[in-house]
């Protein structure tokens, strides 16, 4: 788990399972993403050894050289994904969930019947370019993390119940139960219908938003991969301030020119100041004034039930490490507890397992990069209690005794809120 330097470069390869055609390529470098077509050459042989493995019944899921993992998986027998990524220490889990939210994507923007039937690969190539700036936030170094997580970004508003209360307003007076006010890729509220949501369209269809470029208004056609993979809904969507948007989806009515701009006015304008309080919130993700301890640097507060996450690295003000920094250190710390030391998510462990086994778990850890040393490295600590888990990144002034009294004080303080 490195504490220096960029995340790497990172190659997704997208190829039809049968034919081994290429449907797309997609890389970054050092946060950014872009068309960097790898050497076809190279495209074969990584499928090639993959096919080879499947045609003797052996299932190839990963490899690792010197400077590179590669992590291979298949989706209903007919897509491929591959993902190459030469940043140091990363974890097969991250890359396994990578790859499980572009297939999601593809779905989400194209439909599972185009993927699963395929007629006319050049058409689908055509058609899968729709799905290339959500699947470039994937690759790029983005603010969020409900693509590792696999829980919704949110965030905490100031008057979260006035805004609650207009939602519900809004999807009444739209006819459908499934509304969200989204900042930046983050839930600010929801209707209940929008929570009933499934993986990973919870997750995604904020996520879309917040990759698209601004607009006043969209009409969206979405695929729902878990709930409705073949028949398309749309997404409206309308813009209330800069990166705060109104999101409803919903069948072939109501007509977007019924919603704009008559009864979007008339039911938000009585709010703009409360709206206006959740811009600083996309970074932040709470409230100005909430007491965090002055060595916390960031912090990730997962509700395993509900599949929701706070996440941030700007809790006060300016420090080193830089934001880039603090994200990777969290997101490489959350891949460690998660894959070696608490239960398999979305909590418990099963009922099956030996009752001596369940009283053995552990409930807390903590991790210290760099030195023990007052005033030097990095102090990073996870703690489960229920249902919620807490990564906390601290400053090189915390003292390690005191790491888990102070993620306890913490997560209490925070329990309310998530």
């Amino acid at each position: 788990m490195g504490e220096e330097g960029t995340g790497g470069t990172v190659h997704l390869l997208c190829l039809a399972a049968s034919s081994g055609v290429p449907l797309f390529c997609r890389s970054s470098r050092g946060g950014a993403s872009a068309r960097q077509q790898l050497p076809f050459s190279v495209i074969g042989s990584l499928n090639g050894v993959h096919m080879f493995g499947q045609n003797l019944e052996v299932q190839l899921s990963s490899a690792r050289t010197e400077n590179t993992t590669v992590v291979w998986k298949s989706f209903h027998d007919s897509i491929t994904l591959i993902v190459l990524s030469s940043e140091e220490g990363i974890s097969e889990l991250r890359l396994e969930r990578l790859l499980q939210m572009v297939f999601g994507a593809m779905v989400l923007l194209v439909g599972l019947e185009e993927l699963t039937n395929i007629r006319n690969v050049e058409r689908l190539k055509k058609d899968l370019r729709a799905s290339y700036c959500l699947i470039d936030s994937f690759l790029g170094d983005s603010e969020l993390i409900g693509d590792l997580t696999q829980c919704v970004d949110c965030v905490i508003p100031p008057e979260g119940s006035l805004l609650q209360e207009a939602l519900s307003g809004f999807a009444e007076a739209t006819g459908t139960a499934f509304v969200s006010l989204v900042v930046s890729g983050r839930v600010v509220a929801a209707t209940e219908g929008w929570w009933r949501l499934g993986t990973p369209e919870a997750v995604l269809l904020p996520w879309l938003v917040g990759s698209l470029p601004p607009q006043t208004a969209r009409d969206y056609p979405v695929y729902l991969p878990h709930g409705s993979p073949t028949v398309p809904h749309r997404l409206l969507t309308l813009t209330l301030l800069p990166s705060l948007e109104l999101c409803l989806l919903c069948g072939p009515s109501p007509p977007l020119s019924q919603l704009y701009p008559q009864l979007l006015e008339r039911c938000w304008q009585p709010l703009l100041d409360p709206l206006r309080a959740c811009l600083p919130l996309g970074p932040r993700a709470l409230p100005s004034g909430f007491p965090l301890h002055t060595d916390i640097l960031g912090l990730l507060l997962l509700h395993l039930e509900l599949k929701r996450c706070l996440f941030t690295v700007e809790p006060l003000g300016d420090k080193e490490p830089s934001p880039e920094q603090r994200r990777r250190l969290l997101r490489n710390f959350y891949t460690l507890v998660t894959s070696t030391h608490f239960p398999p998510e979305p909590g418990p462990p099963e009922k099956t397992e030996d009752e001596v086994y369940q009283a053995q778990l552990p409930r807390a850890c903590y991790l210290v990069l760099g030195t023990e040393e007052p005033g030097k490295g990095v102090r990073l600590v996870a703690l489960q209690l229920g249902v919620r888990r807490l990564l906390l990144l601290l400053s090189p002034q915390s003292p390690s005794h005191g790491l888990r009294s102070l993620a306890t004080h913490t997560l209490h303080a925070l329990t309310p809120l998530l």
